[in-house]
């Protein structure tokens, strides 16, 4: 067995100083492609029409983000506190405003921005208030703010999900099986839309942890039974490609099946559509085994693992700011398709929106109100000599 193969089966349990979890440099790769393709998938969505069906078969695959997104979120928070005791007050003080100041920031930044472009034009200045507050409470504001929302609620109820998960030490597949179950229910139910239930009732759905609630408590039950998990990955990355490409190619059918029998390209590739649930699974635990097969080959100091970690360090920062550069960038789009056309359109945008939001990232990390513009301390502007 070689080093790098010892690595990725048997991780090491050390524990750094003071006691913390030790650094999965895979959780920094994974968070990079999961980000590379939330741009993606925005991007994708802004350059092409709603009924295409070419660009609605790209995107649909890629919803699996946002599940992505809650299982690393459930995975960490678990992964760090597994062998700790937690204090809720101690834990909402600590993690609570990382997230709540990002989002009322961003949610006033993207309200004054939808007031100015005229994206939202209410009639009188209480109107405006009113739609500020209702932003606030639905997350909004923007199309990606949900995500820091119940980003909170995942934090609010933590504590009781570490009380959940060693509560049912020797359980966690029958907890994991009745959340899946729910799971389906709930997909099921914003895909299919009972009779005498709102629109407006399964979209505010969207800001909930209810959708999400299967695929963060699988990042946490994963993180409990870390090492094991981590070395059976280790074991079958063939098996895992293979399903990876399996998977995929029934997603698709499944896509283009819905389609075929007249529902609208649109509907057919929402991110709620139940025939999504297998694929979702399957490309978090596949882009877990590439990142980790990655970790072990790693070689500290080299030029892909400094880009690695100097792009993760600012992930959340290019996830608040890329919708407002693909707005900037609006404009824009017309002429490079009349220019281009497809698919370099959405080729040159997605590389322009990249571009633009790193650039804009650069500058906010530099100005006093960093923390909460972009969820990461100030950096400290190089002196001249």
């Amino acid at each position: 067995m070689t080093t790098a193969q010892a690595t990725l089966e048997a991780p090491a349990r050390l524990t750094r100083p003071g006691g913390r979890a030790p650094y999965l440099h895979q959780i920094d790769l994974f968070r990079l492609i999961t980000f590379a393709c939330v741009i993606l998938i925005h991007v994708v969505g802004a350059t092409n029409f709603a009924q295409d069906v070419g660009a609605n078969a790209v995107e649909t695959p890629l919803h699996f983000t946002r599940e992505a997104f809650f299982a690393l979120t459930g995975f960490v928070l678990v992964f760090q506190n597994r062998g700790r005791e937690l204090t809720p007050s101690d834990f909402w003080r600590k993690r609570l405003p990382l997230v709540a100041t990002p989002y009322l920031a961003w949610t006033m930044i993207f309200w004054a921005f939808s007031l100015v472009t005229g994206t939202q034009q209410p009639d009188s200045l209480e109107a405006s208030m009113r739609l500020l507050l209702k932003d606030l409470v639905t997350g909004g504001a923007w199309y990606h703010l949900y995500f820091l929302l119940v980003t909170m609620q995942v934090y609010l109820l933590f504590p009781w999900i570490m009380k959940l998960l060693r509560a049912t030490e020797g359980r966690r597949k029958w907890l994991l099986l009745g959340s899946g179950v729910v799971q389906v229910a709930v997909t099921l139910f914003m895909t299919y839309q009972p009779f005498g239930v709102s629109y407006e009732t399964i979209t505010h759905l969207y800001a909930t942890l209810l959708p999400y609630q299967f695929y963060t408590l699988f990042g946490a039950v994963v993180a409990m039974h870390f090492e094991t998990v981590h070395a059976w990955v280790g074991r079958h990355r063939l098996l895992l490609g293979g399903l990876l490409v399996a998977v995929l190619a029934g997603t698709e059918w499944c896509y283009l099946h819905t389609v075929h029998s007249g529902t609208f390209p649109q509907v057919a590739s929402d991110p709620f559509q139940p025939y999504l649930i297998p694929w979702c699974v399957t490309v978090i635990a596949a882009i877990y085994a590439f990142a980790t097969r990655w970790s072990a080959r790693r070689r500290e100091g080299s030029r892909g693992a400094r880009l690695v970690s100097w792009a993760a360090n600012r992930s959340f920062s290019v996830f608040l700011v890329h919708p407002l550069a693909l707005a900037l960038l609006g404009p824009a789009i017309p002429h490079v398709a009349e220019r281009f056309g497809a698919p370099w359109l959405s080729l040159i945008i997605y590389l322009a929106t990249i571009a633009l939001t790193i650039v804009i990232v650069e500058v906010l990390r530099r100005l006093p109100g960093s923390r909460a513009l972009t969820g990461r301390p100030r950096l400290e502007v190089a002196a001249r000599v």
